[in-house]
């Protein structure tokens, strides 16, 4: 799949998520795999651009190309400032957020609720187009409601508008993530668009990926929840997508080392207070198969310093690594 100048190898990206998809995790994602990571939800807004939130979601300092920034708003001139100053600023493909589901971005009529107005869809993304000199892509849902899909009418907008590939989460709005996602919406929407198409939802595993891009003919699968505590997931289904093999698991001894290095990174970025509050959800995810998961988190967000987070991490592997039940002492 070739994304303006860019070729995305291998065809499995990283879903944008608000709060999970910052440079530690994009990076890391990279790194194992993924052939592209959009960024975390950033405002059009140029009144919270410096931010700390912002600053954060706006860094791309040392990360591996392609940049992709997701970008969310309602007015056209003001999302194409905001790609213009995201691309001034790093970003490499400018993403358009108009599928997220959340109630506070919906009510701002932002995300999936743009779907409601096609005629400002269609202004928004010949704005954003016109105003970047990188490529621009698209992030939609099936609809609003089971009784609002209009994604094929909004993907031939999107086309129209110039816009250089479309990612679509095959439920409604009102869905969120509940029931299963319409493969078969997806399927439709590729065979009547020339632009590449990337499936979204409900993609867990190598063999999930295999049969959504056989049903879809999808160009590239996306995924989002599935990576949240196994970011090893993207060479697994590039290791199947490429061999037909299934990978091995990571060893638990794998399995500590990226998260160290993750929780690392995390306090680095964000610095130590913040980074410690951040890499709790992602402690969390990581831990959560074993049966001692929440005596873990128990221990470890008591955890107020970097050092005391790493070493409670540290011990809990290498005992399983060990294979003996950890012991969890109070965190300090």
């Amino acid at each position: 799949m070739r994304i303006g100048s860019f070729d995305i190898t291998p065809k499995v990206v990283l879903a944008p998520m608000a709060g999970v998809t910052d440079k530690p995790f994009r990076v890391l994602c990279k790194r194992l795999g993924a052939g592209l990571c959009a960024s975390e939800m950033t405002t059009s807004d140029p009144r919270f651009w410096n931010t700390s939130k912002s600053r954060h979601r706006m860094d791309h300092d040392g990360e591996p190309a392609p940049i992709s920034v997701q970008i969310a708003g309602t007015v056209p001139d003001v999302m194409a400032d905001a790609a213009r100053y995201n691309v001034d600023h790093g970003a490499q493909i400018i993403d358009i957020n108009m599928g997220c589901p959340a109630k506070k971005v919906c009510n701002a009529w932002a995300g999936s609720a743009l779907m409601r107005d096609e005629a400002l869809v269609a202004r928004i993304l010949e704005a954003v187009v016109n105003a970047a000199d990188v490529p621009v892509t698209l992030k939609i849902r099936t609809g609003w409601a089971a009784d609002q899909r209009n994604a094929l009418t909004i993907a031939r907008i999107a086309e129209a508008a110039g816009i250089a590939a479309l990612a679509v989460h095959g439920r409604t709005r009102d869905q969120q993530y509940t029931g299963l996602a319409e493969y078969d919406t997806i399927a439709e929407i590729k065979s009547r668009l020339s632009i590449p198409v990337v499936a979204n939802g409900d993609i867990d595993s190598p063999q999930k990926a295999a049969l959504v891009l056989t049903r879809t003919g999808a160009d590239a699968v996306m995924v989002g929840r599935a990576a949240q505590g196994r970011p090893w997931i993207f060479r697994e289904i590039a290791h199947h997508l490429a061999t037909g093999e299934l990978l091995a698991e990571p060893s638990l001894g794998e399995v500590r080392d990226i998260l160290v290095s993750h929780l690392e990174h995390l306090h680095a970025f964000y610095g130590e207070q913040a980074g410690v509050r951040i890499a709790r959800k992602h402690l969390g995810w990581y831990a959560k198969d074993r049966p001692e998961n929440a005596a873990f988190r128990s221990v470890v967000n008591r955890a107020e310093t970097a050092d005391a987070q790493l070493r409670l991490t540290r011990d809990y592997f290498d005992a399983l690594v060990a294979g003996i039940v950890p012991e969890l002492p109070e965190a300090a």
